[in-house]
């Protein structure tokens, strides 16, 4: 099946997460360890920027970033086309987790709320929970919207497509 013939599995607003945020503990992410976070409070802190989504190398202990990013994404929103089987679909994608978070070398970029917080640092100010805006991630430029990226399908040196940004 082509790339092409993916769409979102689901007609999804990213806004409507932070509609009414007055459901919630105002700042819990300052108030609660990742670990004590419920599933809702979790993926609230994802601020939609698509950059776990990049592939990486390993390369003499350090992770480098390549502008190659899963075929599955859709840099117009950040989102991933098939989120609820992107598991299935593809083997080697990486829940975002508490290993996953403390892993070393790091793999998520320096921008990663969970990993921000779980290094004792705040939501940076451009972050949906604290604009109460999806948008603001594209707005202050730290997700890929817009971005020079390309597809992973049918790359094969990925060593050619490493990457020096500095929100990475």
């Amino acid at each position: 099946m082509s790339n092409k013939e993916y769409s979102l599995e689901a007609a999804y607003d990213p806004q409507s997460r932070y509609d009414d945020l007055s459901r919630f503990e105002p700042e819990f992410w300052k108030k609660k360890k990742l670990e004590d976070l419920n599933k809702e409070e979790w993926e609230l802190l994802c601020d939609g920027c698509g950059k776990c989504c990049l592939n990486k190398l390993e390369i003499k202990g350090k992770i480098k970033f390549t502008n190659t990013r899963c075929r599955f994404l859709d840099c117009q929103n950040c989102l991933c086309k098939i989120y609820n089987r992107r598991f299935e679909k593809v083997p080697d994608c990486r829940d975002i987790d508490l290993a996953a978070i403390r892993e070393k070398p790091r793999w998520l970029p320096k921008t990663c709320a969970y990993w921000l917080l779980d290094n004792g640092f705040d939501l940076p100010d451009w972050h949906p929970l604290k604009t109460g805006r999806a948008d603001s991630v594209h707005k202050a430029g730290m997700s890929l919207k817009d971005k020079d990226t390309v597809s992973e399908t049918g790359i094969e040196d990925y060593e050619n497509y490493i990457i020096d940004w500095p929100d990475l």
